[in-house]
């Protein structure tokens, strides 16, 4: 035994002059732990022995990565063991999506086995995020891939059986909520003293382009479509919206590499996206309020502008409350001041159906957000996270799949005239057309060259996340009347929503990615100089920024 330890240490062999490599080491301290005497002792330890040098191979504590690793290198150290970065997350993910599902049906039996409502919710939303995260690695809107593979849920033969499985009323019910988070989160996000610097030129850039091109296409959908007057000005606002999910990513892209700082582009065009939103919203509600309201046409037209002003009024009223409660001395404060404002929200896109103000809800649900973090930014220290914000953007993780999967999936192939889908493509072209030369003329007079000024345009038409959010609402609100002429208006209204995202998604963020580079500025981050220019006049400043790195970075925070 003696000597089976001498071969095995090669410390002994050179007197201990050289450390022992820490593999070594490791084998040393298996068979130390063999005794004489112990025969399950040595069995074990040669066994651990054994196990241990066929593991080391794929093992990442003997295989690091080197300082600057190649592809094939990352791609080899991603399958070693134990399993970590995205292999782990996609392990657990997986994981978790089963163990729901096998709760589900020790709980509901039958709606949890194909063909039911809950197995199809399952494989829905795994399937929208496993194409979500195929087009990321394309550099394509993860949104667009959620989309699709809601839409070959529902439409594809073999496929069929999870879109046919699906709830109605329990689409429209995951969507209201998904709607409810993002009007959370664009509240959360509009900063008022952000929002008291900007210039006459943010607020032409969110009005004109929105509001012309919502009358351009409710008239065209009207003459082409044959949708009445009050359908056409509510598909006007659904597809007039700028989509922040699209927008926003590709320019903090190109900021992060110092495209367009020097004139404070990226400020110029997020900060309008928001107002942008909170219009086409605000639009939308009003006239979905109208055009479910039964009586007397006065008091319908009166309607809408009350609604709005009682949604306002309860976003402020509760917006109020949570400066209060929870108390700042009580226990888990930021857990119930999340649970407080997520249920606010809630109460606020539900309740107003229930008492058959639509329009109220949207709108009181961005007040409440915005009147709440009013306080809230007050009472946060510098440097402080924002950490309601990250309670919310986990929410947005987890119900932004199941909106883009249900509304792909609500779309039928077969029930689609296609003379109407070209003439729904007609309507949305138009209105494109028009939104892009609006865009173009709205920033002249503010220190933009002629390059950055077609480069805004570009930027500010693609279409995703609201049109997802409030595009199948009117359908929602048919279907509870029991209509059919209401539903194939539904239906028409979703159906164009779902193209204009399919349509403007991935030509919008390829061309703002392409067009970037070439007709904006580029400054050095750490000098603050212009290394690249593409546009006239690089020196001049904008009336939105005096081409200080720092204030574009608070701009964007």
């Amino acid at each position: 035994m003696t000597e089976l330890k001498d071969m095995n240490n090669p410390d002994q062999g050179n007197g201990g002059a050289y450390p022992s490599p820490p593999e070594v080491e490791e084998e040393d301290k298996l068979n130390i732990s063999i005794e004489e005497g112990q025969p399950t002792s040595r069995k074990c330890a040669a066994l651990r022995s054994c196990i241990h040098s066929c593991c080391k191979p794929i093992n990442t504590k003997y295989h690091p990565l080197t300082e600057n690793p190649g592809k094939f290198e990352r791609f080899r150290y991603a399958l070693m063991c134990p399993p970590h970065g995205n292999l782990a997350m996609y392990i657990q993910f997986f994981v978790l999506c089963v163990m729901t599902w096998a709760i589900l049906i020790a709980i509901t039996k039958d709606q949890a086995l194909p063909g039911g409502n809950f197995f199809s919710l399952v494989i829905l939303f795994t399937a929208a995020v496993a194409g979500g995260y195929v087009f990321s690695l394309f550099r394509l809107p993860p949104l667009l891939g959620m989309l699709i593979v809601g839409g070959m849920l529902s439409n594809i033969p073999v496929l069929k059986t999870v879109g046919l499985g699906l709830n109605l009323e329990w689409s429209g019910a995951l969507r209201k909520i998904a709607l409810t988070v993002i009007l959370i989160r664009a509240g959360l996000g509009l900063d008022p003293v952000a929002l008291k610097k900007l210039s006459f030129t943010v607020l032409r850039l969110a009005f004109a382009p929105c509001l012309t091109e919502c009358l351009v296409e409710a008239v065209a959908a009207h003459f082409l479509l044959g949708l009445p007057w009050e359908w056409g000005f509510m598909l006007g606002f659904i597809l007039a919206a700028v989509s922040p999910a699209v927008v926003v990513p590709s320019l903090l892209n190109l900021s992060d590499r110092g495209y367009g700082l020097d004139k404070g582009i990226p400020t110029l065009v997020i900060a309008a996206a928001s107002v942008d939103d909170v219009l086409a919203i605000t639009g939308f509600g009003v006239v979905l309020g109208i055009a479910f309201t039964q009586g007397d046409l006065a008091l319908t037209i009166v309607k809408g502008p009350l609604e709005a002003l009682l949604g306002i009024a309860f976003g402020c009223v509760f917006g109020v409350f949570l400066w209060y409660f929870p108390s700042k001395n009580g226990t888990s404060k930021m857990f119930y001041r999340s649970l407080l404002l997520f249920a606010a929200g809630l109460m606020a896109t539900f309740g107003s159906d229930i008492v058959h103000l639509p329009g109220a809800g949207p709108l009181g649900c961005l007040t409440l957000a915005f009147v709440a973090a009013f306080r809230w930014r007050k009472e946060r220290e510098e440097g402080q996270p924002d950490t309601i914000a990250e309670v919310v953007g986990i929410l947005w993780m987890l119900f932004q799949p199941m909106l883009f999967g249900l509304i792909g999936a609500a779309v039928n192939f077969d029930n689609i005239d296609l003379s109407a889908l070209g003439l729904g493509v007609a309507v949305l072209a138009i209105g494109l057309g028009v939104r892009i030369v609006v865009s173009f003329c709205v920033v002249f007079g503010s220190g933009l060259s002629i390059k950055e000024q077609i480069f805004v345009a570009i930027a500010w038409f693609p279409k995703a996340t609201v049109q997802a959010a409030i595009g199948g609402l009117a359908l929602d609100a048919a279907i509870k009347l029991g209509d059919p002429h209401l539903i194939n208006l539904g239906t028409s209204v979703l159906t164009i929503a779902v193209l204009s995202i399919i349509i403007t998604a991935p030509i919008g963020a390829l061309a703002i990615a392409v067009s970037g580079p070439r007709l904006l500025n580029k400054i050095d981050l750490k000098t603050g100089k212009v290394v690249s220019k593409n546009s006239e006049d690089p020196e001049k400043s904008s009336m939105l920024n005096n081409g200080n790195n720092e204030n574009v970075e608070e701009s964007l925070q």
